[in-house]
């Protein structure tokens, strides 16, 4: 929305605006007032002019995020090719999905979307030829699909599932309990449920499950502490609750409780926010009175429990091994020097480890892809299992003496296809395949590997069609992520399809932070030195540039949450360096993200503001706090939601006020906010194709 001369105020949605005047153009963003609000941290003075943005209920912020969607949708509604997108979009979304089953009590469990509904729906099988039996359908929860669910856990005997619903995108959740027979609801109702599964006692007389107490105050806003475990029994009301475990004197502490596959144990995981390092305890339910055992006491590794064989329990640990390894504790001889080594480490980064038919199923990253290899009891190697190109693998659930499992395996032209794998024969077999409106063979993916600034080298897939010139003039889009220990693997996506139809260049960076080369690569990348991971990021887009595959005014750059800090620290870094930039639900403020809901869970990665050389590190780079006045920034739309409850809206509010007022360039500065939306897990499919049809139109504009 641009205009020809300034000068004067004018009202957009009831809202005061001001015009903001560049050489060649204006731009009319609504006023973002500022406050003389200025906070101390260590000696330095910080200015937060928009603090008063963070209170996302008031009339106030309410009338500004009215004014700057009419602003955004009136822009983009002159895009000639946003229809014309969205309608192939809704095309190429229109396909059959489907998860791996799994089974419980004699029955196959999974999820399919016929194409175009909102939410997945829950089926069940007697049989895999059988008929699907309808289990749960979210898409009838709400009008206009934005309740979701979490779940189903499946009790021992498969007549009942405990499942969680979500409204608008929030993290919290309601629990229910549904007959699986008869497809009625029971009148258990568990409130303020957030971060959990639950886990069915063997005699199906209830669950465990961890809940914080109800907020006394905005719930998509307060801190969450103090979590705690309880046991639910069926057909009683919450309050009558047995409380399992809790820690008053650890309020940053959380609990998971998962129940073994013989019935004989509770095992709990204790993790202390987002820091993967964990404590592991356990209790004998076969002994009423039993007491929670201390396995594992202290946090100096990760240990994903697998299976258990009596009192021996395996690991999947980065205990002694960054990379990964498999090891026994012997629950009656617990001592270190007692534990076993079964499957060492390898060059290669253990994942996940499955134990089915007595044989474990261990999933591999090797150069941020899957490879997945089988080892018996022992730890002997038997043999690799055979995938279809450069991918990445999910699923492979079941119990140890179970002889077939199911898995699902994925690339970035390769649709999300189930397989089944015959544990007795070794075969492996599609179980469902999808059939998507494109052709594969029309498409490439390589890898290959660049320099970052200190001289690591990081791996890059790049897809494009067949054919591509590198001459310099492709348009290009980098997404990363790079934080949290968290993998980025190659995965398909119709929404890029329309990206890369239309002769656009995909590329994915595998940056420090994550988890893809295990704990060293991602302690490279957080606190003190999660500079190294814009670093990477930025080497990543010169990388693209100097290969010809693009030029600064072809290349945009997005992530989301983590990937949108990523975004905006490396747009305020570089605005020489990109075209166009897309951070989505992003933490922008890194003097204040520890304020809100979880956020201060994320201080084992990013470092505290209370800590002064923490401090420092964060002040360098949040993005909210290093823009520059009279700086030119590339063409920017920010994306976030309403009911984002993970990555308050707040964040994303602050950094477009300051953008826009900061921008010195004719490039718009645009902020797009989703109703009754959250931060991503659970938005309906309606949603997500008006969203990224709005991407790609933006981008189709602003890089011409």
């Amino acid at each position: 929305m641009k205009i020809a001369r300034a000068g004067k105020l004018l009202i957009v949605a009831g809202f005061l605006t001001t015009v903001v005047v560049h050489a060649d153009s204006a731009w009319i963003y609504p006023e973002s007032r500022k406050v003389d609000q200025v906070d101390d941290y260590h000696g330095v003075q910080v200015a937060d002019p928009y603090r008063w943005l963070e209170d996302t209920d008031s009339a106030e912020t309410g009338a500004w995020v009215e004014a700057q969607n009419k602003l955004t949708f009136g822009y983009l509604e002159q895009i000639p090719e946003r229809q014309a997108i969205k309608e192939r979009l809704t095309k190429l979304w229109n396909f059959e999905r489907f998860t791996p089953p799994f089974k419980e009590g004699g029955r196959f469990f999974y999820q399919k979307n016929d194409g175009l509904q909102n939410q997945s729906v829950h089926y069940t099988l007697a049989t895999l030829n059988g008929d699907p039996k309808l289990l749960i359908d979210p898409n009838k929860l709400s009008s206009d699909g934005t309740t979701s669910l979490a779940g189903p856990s499946i009790s021992h005997d498969g007549k009942l599932a405990a499942y969680g619903i979500s409204v608008a995108g929030s993290d919290w959740q309601e629990w229910k309990v549904r007959e699986v027979e008869t497809g009625r609801d029971r009148e258990d109702d568990l409130k303020w449920i957030k971060f959990s599964n639950a886990a069915w006692t063997h005699d199906g007389h209830g669950f465990f499950y961890s809940r914080y107490d109800e907020p006394q105050g905005a719930a998509l806003q307060q801190v969450n502490y103090y979590q705690k475990l309880f046991y639910h029994h069926l057909g009683t009301p919450q309050s009558q609750d047995t409380l399992v475990y809790e820690r008053p004197d650890e309020k940053e502490w959380g609990f998971g409780g998962a129940v073994t596959d013989d019935g004989r144990y509770l095992v709990v995981a204790v993790s202390k926010g987002s820091d993967r390092r964990n404590r592991f305890y356990y209790k004998n339910l076969h002994e009423p009175d039993a007491a929670m055992m201390k396995l594992i006491d202290e946090f100096e590794a990760t240990y994903d429990f697998i299976d258990n064989d009596g009192p021996v329990f395996w690991f999947r640990t980065d205990s002694g091994a960054p990379r990964g390894r498999v090891i026994a504790i012997d629950t009656e001889h617990p001592a270190r020097d007692q534990w076993k080594e079964i499957i060492p480490e390898s060059a290669d980064t253990l994942e996940s480890v499955n134990l089915v038919n007595d044989t474990f199923i261990c999933s591999y990253l090797k150069d941020a892809h899957s490879a997945v290899r089988l080892y018996d009891l022992k730890g002997k190697f038997a043999r690799e299992l055979p995938l279809p190109t450069l991918g990445a693998t999910s699923g492979f659930d079941g119990k140890r003496k179970d002889t077939e499992t199911f898995y699902s395996f994925t690339s970035f032209t390769y649709p999300t296809t189930v397989y089944r794998l015959d544990l007795t024969t070794g075969a492996s077999t599609v179980f469902r395949q999808p059939k998507v409106d494109f052709n594969p063979d029309d498409y490439e993916t390589k890898q290959v590997l660049y320099t970052s600034k200190d001289g690591t080298r990081c791996p890059l897939f790049i897809t494009h069609k067949k054919g591509l010139k590198l001459d310099g003039n492709n348009p290009t889009l980098l997404y990363g992520y790079g934080g949290f220990k968290i993998t980025i693997t190659p995965r398909f996506s119709a929404s890029n399809l329309v990206w890369l139809e239309r002769g656009g260049v995909y590329a994915v960076a595998t940056l420090r932070g994550g988890g893809e080369y295990g704990e060293q690569w991602h302690e490279a990348g957080m606190k003190l030195k999660k500079q190294n991971v814009f670093d990477d990021f930025i080497a990543a887009a010169e990388w693209l540039i100097d290969n010809k595959y693009t030029r600064r005014e072809k290349l945009a750059i997005t992530g989301s949450s983590n990937g949108g800090l990523l975004v905006g620290a490396c747009m305020t870094q570089r605005p020489d360096l990109f075209g166009a930039a897309l951070p989505d639900v992003g933490v922008m403020d890194m003097l204040r993200f520890q304020k809100f809901t979880i956020g201060w869970a994320w201080v084992s990665d990013y470092g505290s503001p209370d800590n002064p050389e923490e401090f420092k590190a964060l002040y360098a780079y949040s993005p909210l706090h290093n823009i520059k006045s009279g700086t030119k920034y590339p063409p920017t739309m920010i994306t976030t939601a309403d009911h984002d409850d993970r990555v308050v809206p707040g964040h994303s509010f602050k950094f477009a006020a300051a953008l826009q007022a900061a921008q010195a360039g004719p490039a718009p500065i645009l902020i797009r906010i989703q109703t009754k939306a959250g931060h991503g897990a659970g938005k309906p499919i309606s949603k997500i194709i008006e969203e990224a049809a709005d991407r790609w139109a933006f981008l189709l504009r602003v890089l011409d």
